[in-house]
């Protein structure tokens, strides 16, 4: 077997999180708003969907950070927003042409917290008023701790608001200051029981590996105070430095950051701490406590993925508002107007705002239940699911090299048309998954590395 050093030579590529499949480099303009009107017409009224709101307002700039959003502190550019998202969702409901259920609503940015409390009230009890919540299973929103009042938590808990993910990233001050997050460890554990206090059960952290001036001993120290407000979820991601795609983050040195072989010793290293304390790994970066239903839903085979990460949601149709939200029907992705001028200039003149996207072939779909179950199992039969889509297995033929060298690295093994990923390969899951994608090559240097 190779040692770990040859591994992470020879594996630590360029790759998509598969957060979907085709991945959103795929998409184009030739999928836009009339195709993803046309898909709403063909939703069922009464069959549930899942509600993503983007927020694309922050206190401040993380100089890591990945999402769409700015920094924003003017009441009245937040306040016109979200009257254009409830414009937006009576649009949404108009191509429906019926009371659309919505089982599941997810508040995301940027700082959905950023949101006065009365503004947050307006948005979600607008948001009723032209969908069907009365049977909402779950109200998540992502917030930032330092922007964290009593009075938004108070008005969440009203609301209802039962799941949050509170970001964190790392608390070493060396390592804030050279990101831009300053947060103290009381600042979220006065958040977390506020929150918890408030009616909200399920609690996740966003923690995350191979920043600047962040080692092994870092990682293990932010944890080490984190567990002990026993959160029922945590994510751990590794750091994608793609200053190609997120200019601010040029401002990070880069002298500072961790090499691979660092950043795969953290992983590693916080994951047996996670494990020690209790936590089940879920797929690739997410870990849960055994009674958490994303727990539950990995050992029952029931697992999904999305682009807010794994969920356990099964929704067949998840709807997108506001700027670059990403809506997904069976066969179609479609993406809103990622820049906030564009979207609020469609939404304004009565236009959805979707402007690109993809729409799957049978193969396509195929290939996506492929890499979602390895993704979210670490383990595809890939046979079965040939059967299930009517496909050809040997439409997979360009996969069986690759799928042949990360076996003899000890990264899978191979039963038949059945992929298992080793516990030695769960780190390189990724490469495992790309082994599917036929267009990884060709958009290699649109995503971050491996580890």
């Amino acid at each position: 077997m190779p040692s770990e050093a040859e591994l992470i030579a020879r594996w630590d590529a360029h790759a998509p999180r598969y957060t979907s499949y085709p991945t959103a480099a795929a998409f184009g303009p030739a999928v836009g708003a009339a195709d993803w009107r046309a898909a709403l017409a063909g939703l069922k009224p009464g069959k549930g969907v899942s509600l993503y709101v983007h927020l694309p307002f922050c206190k401040r700039l993380c100089w890591y950070c990945g999402c769409n959003t700015r920094a924003v502190n003017r009441r009245e550019t937040i306040d016109s927003y979200v009257e254009l998202l409830l414009q937006e969702a009576d649009l949404v409901a108009a191509a429906v042409g019926g009371p659309l259920r919505i089982d599941r609503l997810h508040l995301g940015g940027g700082t959905p917290n950023m949101l006065p409390p009365e503004t947050l009230t307006r948005l979600v009890q607008g948001l009723g008023a032209r969908f069907d919540t009365s049977r909402l299973m779950e109200f998540a929103a992502e917030l930032d701790p330092e922007v964290l009042t009593p009075e938004w938590i108070a008005s969440a808990g009203a609301l209802g608001l039962t799941r949050a993910s509170l970001g964190v990233q790392d608390l070493s001050p060396q390592v804030q200051a050279a990101v831009n997050r300053p947060e103290t460890f009381d600042t979220i554990a006065t958040a977390a029981e506020g929150l918890r206090a408030a009616g909200v059960f399920s609690l996740n952290l966003d923690l995350m590996y191979g920043l600047p001036s962040q080692g092994t001993a870092e990682v293990e120290a932010t944890l080490r105070q984190v567990l002990t407000l026993r959160p029922e979820r945590l994510a751990l991601f590794g750091y994608a430095h793609v200053p190609w795609m997120k200019p601010h983050q040029r401002l990070i040195d880069v002298d500072a950051l961790p090499g691979a072989e660092a950043r795969f010793t953290m992983s590693r290293a916080a994951e047996a701490l996670l494990g020690a304390a209790g936590y089940q790994t879920i797929g690739l970066d997410h870990f849960a406590l055994p009674h958490d239903d994303l727990a539950a839903a990995a050992r029952a085979g029931r697992l999904h993925r999305n682009f807010q990460g794994y969920t356990a949601d099964e929704a067949e149709a998840l709807i997108g508002l506001g700027a670059s939200s990403i809506s997904r029907t069976r066969d179609l992705y479609v993406q809103n107007a990622p820049a906030e001028r564009d979207w609020r200039a469609a939404v304004a003149g009565g236009r959805l705002s979707a402007v690109r996207g993809v729409r799957l072939s049978r193969q396509e779909r195929f290939v996506a239940e492929v890499i979602a179950r390895l993704m979210c199992d670490l383990t595809v039969d890939t046979a079965a699911l040939a059967q299930r889509h009517g496909a050809d297995i040997r439409s997979l033929a360009y996969a069986w090299p690759k799928l042949d060298r990360l076996e003899a690295d000890g990264l899978i093994r191979q039963a038949g048309a059945t992929v298992i990923v080793t516990p030695r390969g769960r780190p390189f899951l990724r490469a495992a998954a790309a082994a599917f994608d036929p267009a990884v090559t060709s958009a290699e240097g649109r995503h971050a590395r491996i580890l």
